[in-house]
């Protein structure tokens, strides 16, 4: 049997050496939040985290992931579904079909985990994830606001994000004013 160390636990299975890690978590661990997309590390809905880094695991051999490094699946960001990704997430609705969004919240929390503010430059370098549904404004508008940049109903998030504004009517409140962010003057 070999070990990993996934989502703070050490767990055991029996796989091939040359399994991708993708199909341990999957099959042998009963993770089924990471997606298979496209078996290349081109899409990135198998994005997990080792050691805190985004990592395609769909072409990372089990061998070659030591039980010292921690693993990091969507179930482990956070159990109750409250990292602040996942909430702004939720609350800009960022996905469509929602299939590449587990690999796409696991990327921008990677992102934001070494980048507090992420620029648009920052953005744009770590979000190599495909969205087929063409999110993209969303997830830029949600990292950014996960970063601390504005308030999306009720979020304990401070500041303004000029991309919520094109997301509708009610997207993001500028903390302590009371009005829509940038632009969208209607009432919220």
């Amino acid at each position: 049997m070999t070990r990993l160390n996934v989502n703070g636990r050490v767990r055991e299975f029996d796989a091939e050496a040359d399994t991708p890690l993708l199909w341990v978590l999957r099959e042998q661990l009963g993770l089924t939040g990471t997606k298979y997309g496209c078996g290349i590390a081109q899409c990135g809905a198998c994005t997990v985290h080792i050691d805190g880094a985004a990592t395609r695991s769909c072409v990372r051999p089990v061998s070659t992931v030591q039980v010292t490094e921690k693993i990091v699946t969507i179930e482990g960001l956070s159990k109750s579904g409250s990292h602040p990704v996942q909430l702004a997430w939720a609350a800009l609705d960022v996905p469509q079909c929602g299939f590449c969004q587990s690999g796409m919240i696991m990327a921008a929390a990677a992102l934001l985990q070494s980048k507090r503010k992420p620029t648009d430059a920052d953005i744009d370098a770590a979000m190599t994830n495909i969205c087929r549904c063409g999110t993209y404004n969303r997830v830029r508008a949600a990292i950014k606001v996960a970063a601390g940049g504005g308030r999306v109903k009720g979020l304990p998030m401070a500041g303004t994000v000029p991309e919520c504004a094109a997301l509708g009517e009610h997207a993001c409140v500028v903390v302590g004013e009371g009005r829509p962010a940038d632009g969208d003057r209607s009432q919220s």
